[in-house]
Formats: structure tokens, sequence, C-alpha cells
């Protein structure tokens, strides 16, 4: 059974309205405490109750959950149990909180005084294509004479398998990579001067799946954990030259980055919507009974490198997904494929239909023709060194907002 916290209900800590974190959200994090201690973590406002602290009080059966301390590795089922468990706990009628006002006080710390890791240990990862604006927008820019989208656009969803060792955490830096492109009339090996971000949602897998077993879309939902921002980023140069005709490669193996926080399918069920309409009909294995996408606010900021203060270059939705994370999981495993524990699922570039909806800079600048203005005259086309770009997203409820935070890194060079 699913559990949606009410929207009415209020937590005894005091959050900021504007929170991503308010009792309705609670996502499930992996935090190091300090040097040696490690614990699973559950976000509430400024601060995180440490799930490895209630074992030790006798809150949680360590034969039931004996490795809180080890990075996440927890079933649906479970996540369920522990954010139920959270919400008796914190909320602000807690029989046990009344009882004992003192009870948490070594399970709570400030999140400043903790370092958020991944929040999964990544086993495989998927990138698939299922932004229907940037795939039509990609298409036109590459193909004005063909048709924007792929014969099987409408049909499957489309993906590339790519480098789960390559999957980094919010504040790593990414390293501007070296690769094979063409430069005028010759070949190079330097690097790439056409760097950028792509602005995705991500799954994570919480339950193995065993190959050859039928998988639904509603089913493909209950393997999920939980959902992540995802910024899959991107060496446009290499990626021309090397894409035909197997795809990425080098262009994107260097760096995925992901944030720390797991946010539920339970704690966005107040944001489900139904998804654009699909023609034609899914195939039998693809077909969604019920509304099967989330409608979120998703934004990019870019922070230059010469100038002070931050910028929003994408404000847009989630909505117009073509392909929903069931869809796309069920599709996965319908060739026979098992799914694993800690398999990344992205979405692929989810962009708006205008201008400062774009999901990445190859749509922005119309691949480089039109640079944008980021402040204090300031212009890009592509990433330079020292540039910082942070992915947000949020679902917007009745005095309430449930969100993923922040994913945020930054450009060096070698």
């Amino acid at each position: 059974m699913k559990f949606i916290i009410p929207s009415s209900a209020k937590s005894r800590i005091e959050v900021d309205p504007n929170s991503h974190f308010p009792i309705q959200n609670l996502p499930f994090g992996f935090a190091q405490l300090d040097e040696d201690a490690f614990s699973v973590v559950i976000r509430i406002g400024d601060q995180v109750l440490v799930l490895q602290e209630l074992v030790d009080m006798g809150m949680l059966e360590e034969t039931e959950f004996p490795d809180l301390d080890q990075i996440l590795d927890l079933n649906p089922t479970q996540l369920r149990y522990l954010r139920r468990l959270a919400f008796d706990l914190l909320r602000d009628d807690s029989p046990q909180l009344k009882a004992e006002p003192d009870l948490l006080d070594d399970a709570l710390l400030p999140i400043s005084a903790v370092e958020m890791l991944l929040p999964m240990q990544v086993a495989t990862f998927t990138d698939f294509y299922s932004g229907i604006n940037h795939a039509s927008h990609v298409g036109r820019l590459f193909r004005p004479d063909g048709s924007p989208l792929p014969p099987a656009y409408r049909h499957i969803p489309l993906a590339y398998v790519g480098r789960a060792s390559g999957v980094i955490g919010s504040g790593e830096d990414v390293y501007r990579p070296k690769g094979v492109f063409r430069l005028g009339e010759d070949a190079v090996f330097q690097p790439t001067g056409e760097l950028d971000f792509e602005l995705e949602l991500g799954a994570f897998i919480g339950k193995d799946h065993e190959p050859g077993s039928k998988l639904t879309p509603s089913g493909a939902e209950d393997l999920i954990n939980g959902l992540v921002l995802v910024n899959d980023w991107s060496a446009r140069d290499i990626q021309a030259f090397e894409s035909i005709p197997l795809g990425p490669h080098m262009a994107k193996s260097f760096a995925t980055s992901v944030s720390p926080w797991l946010v539920t399918l339970d704690a966005l069920e107040p944001f489900r919507v139904a998804g654009p309409e699909q023609d034609p009909k899914p195939l039998p294995h693809l077909r969604q009974r019920g509304p099967g996408h989330f409608n979120l606010v998703l934004e990019a900021w870019l922070q230059p490198h010469d100038r002070d203060g931050r910028v929003r270059i994408t404000e847009g939705t989630t909505h117009d997904i073509y392909w929903s994370f069931g869809q796309q999981i069920a599709h996965t495993a319908s060739n026979g494929a098992p799914l694993e524990i800690g398999d990344l699922m992205a979405s692929g570039t989810i962009s708006g239909t205008e201008p400062g909806t774009f999901g990445c800079l190859l749509e922005a600048t119309a691949r480089g023709r039109d640079p944008i203005e980021v402040g204090g005259g300031s212009r890009r086309t592509y990433l330079e060194d020292g540039d910082s770009i942070t992915l947000t997203g949020y679902g917007q409820g009745e005095g309430f907002r449930v969100g993923f935070g922040e994913l945020t890194n930054t450009i060096v060079s070698e």
C-alpha cells in the first residue's frame, strides 16, 4: 500500500515553507557522519534523521536492518516502512515525542554536519531519450530537411547503455574531457570545446527482477526506490564525430552527476499526472494503466567563473516526457534482460518548447550559433572552466513543496 503523507501534516521540526524537505517528503540519502561513521539518513528541513542511531537505540531491529551503515541497499517495501516510522517520530503530534521529548536528540543532526554521498551504488546506467521536445529540437538542428524524430521514437523508449563507473555525486568536480573530433578538415585529439550539461531525472531500481520475467509499466514502478536529479554531461564536438552509427561513447562516459536525495514515488504521488497522448497506441508491453508521469518544476542555474552570482538558464516541467519511467523500465526488461538493485534509469534531457525552457546549451544556443547572456556582459555557447551548473527540481503542493534539493558540479581542467 502506498503511504501518502497528508498535505495538512506538520513536523515538530521547524521547516521553511519553501524547503524541498517538509514532512511530506522525507527522502533517503547516504551520509558520512565522521571519518569512520556512515549511515542511511532521512532528510527533514535542514536536519537529517540518522537511521543507524535508531538501531542503536533499539527502535529498529538490527536483524531486519543490518546494513544501515552501508550505502543504501534497501528495497521499496523497506523504504516505505522506514518512511512511515520517520513520519510517526517527526510529526508534531507524535505520542513518542510527547512522552519523551529528548528521544531523538542523538539521532538528529544538522545537514551541515554531514557529507552526502551517492544515494545508491550504481550497478548499471541507462540513459533514455524520452524528452520529446528535446529530441524534436535536436532533430531539427541536425536534420533540418528531414523528420526531427527517429522512426522508432513513438514506438519504443530509445536509450543507450552508459558507464556506471562515471556516475559521481553533487559537489564533485567534472574534468573537461579530451577526445577526438573534427576541427576544420582534420581529426584532432584535444580537450572538448563544446562541454554541455543535460537536465534529467533518474530512477534507481531497488529490487531485482529475474531475467525473462514479464514486467508491466505499473509493475515496474514497484521496483523503484526513488527518483533523483541527473546531469548527463556531454562533449558535443566529440559526440557529433563519434555517434554514427553506434551512438555516444567518449562524449558521455567521463561523467554523469546524480543528486544525493532519493525521493520516493509515494512522496511524488500528489504530483502524478497523465503524460502526453501517445500516438500510435503503445505496444501491449508498454501500455500504461493510469497516470504514469509527474508534473514537477525543473531548473538549471549557471554560476559563471567570471562574475558573481548565478543565473537561471532553464525553467521547465517534466509534464511532456513522452515515455514514463514505468514504460522505460518495462521495455528494458522486455527482451529478457535482468534488472538489478542499483540500476539507474535516466529520462534523457527534459526541455520545454520555448527559449528559457531548454534542458541543455545545445538547444539554448542553437548548436552554438546564438550565445546566451549570463549577466555582467558574459555570454556562453558552451561551458567554460570554472563554471558551475546547479540543477534543482520540485513539485509544488498546497502549502508545501516536495523537492530534490540541488545537484551542483564545477568544470575544471587538468
